[in-house]
């Protein structure tokens, strides 16, 4: 397995599009606590000047910008993301070998190199969602497959629900094994759009290695003590 950066225990997912938004959470927050996650929506809205702020502050980044093209197309967006100097990048798992190969040798394998890893299954979609789009084996069975598939290319780990968490753990072993969950709420907050959800405490329990956390953090009252009380409970 590549060497790659060390990874926060929780990454606040900054689901923004406004500067003063983006600013705002970032100086509310405790870097030494957290890494930031920068997804489709803030990226789309203000581009990499969104990780240069995070950046500044002192977070670990981590681009969750889900790539899943032809391989050369990926190839060349990984090596962008990795010349941006994030801590993590994301793939779709469902890109197939060829294209998860080629984002692997585009990252390389330096140990200041960003973490690789690959989407399985969305932890908004249950198995009806699956089936709907030809998986008619379950979440729990293409999560797997398509974890195989990312092990066998050579990737750092994978996004899963934290309920898949201990299995993947199993293929991605050791300090240098990643298992990052989404979908993950805070003892008495709403689910949202999210189905496959755990705790914080729960997730680590089941073998996750960094936890991403959006709303229960990003839309509190106050994000940084809400941010302290997660620490606390872990």
């Amino acid at each position: 397995m590549a060497r790659h950066r060390p990874q926060p225990r929780i990454y606040v997912a900054l689901d923004a599009a406004h500067e003063g938004r983006v600013r705002g959470l970032l100086g509310a927050l405790d870097p030494s606590l957290c890494g930031i996650k920068i997804g489709k929506e803030a990226f789309t809205a203000l581009g990499p000047k969104a990780i240069e702020w995070a950046r500044q502050r002192g977070f670990p980044v981590f681009l969750d910008l889900k790539f899943h093209d032809i391989p050369n197309t990926v190839a060349q967006a990984c090596r962008a993301a990795a010349d941006l100097d994030v801590a993590l990048v994301n793939v779709h798992a469902s890109g197939g070998r060829r294209m998860l190969e080629a984002a692997r040798e585009a990252i390389g394998g330096a140990e200041d190199a960003p973490a690789l890893i690959a989407v399985t299954v969305l932890t908004s979609m249950e198995d009806a969602d699956l089936a709907e789009v030809g998986v008619s084996d379950g979440a729990e069975a293409q999560v797997e497959r398509l974890a195989r598939l990312t092990a066998a290319a050579g990737l750092d780990g994978v996004v899963c629900s934290a309920r898949e968490a201990s299995a993947m753990r199993a293929l991605f072993p050791g300090e240098g094994g990643l298992v990052v969950t989404p979908g993950v709420r805070p003892a008495g907050s709403a689910r949202d759009d999210q189905r496959r959800v755990v705790t914080p405490s729960e997730a680590l329990a089941n073998g996750a290695t960094s936890l991403v956390i959006g709303r229960p953090i990003t839309a509190a009252g106050d994000p940084g003590r809400a941010l302290e009380a997660i620490v606390a409970e872990l």
